[in-house]
């Protein structure tokens, strides 16, 4: 697996979506490769800080900022 192959998959990853194969390249890559346990490690930091906000703290800017970025994300994921 490559590195750029590896970012694509986190999040599948993080979720427990990867097939097994692909979970086993996964850990693999993470075990030999310093940049992208770190990698990992921050989304792991990041979805751990972000899920701690609280709807009513985004202001009505911020909530139509993120929502159009992330339909806009998974959009171009199907």
């Amino acid at each position: 697996m490559t590195c750029q192959e590896l970012v694509e998959l986190v999040t599948d990853y993080l979720e427990g979506m990867l097939g097994d194969a692909d979970t086993v390249r996964f850990e693999e890559h993470i075990a030999h490769c310093q940049f992208c346990a770190r990698y990992l490690e921050q989304m792991r930091m990041t979805i751990t800080t972000i899920g701690r906000i609280e709807v009513d703290a985004l202001s009505p800017e911020a909530r139509a900022t993120l929502l159009a970025a992330f339909g806009d994300w998974h959009a171009e994921r199907r």
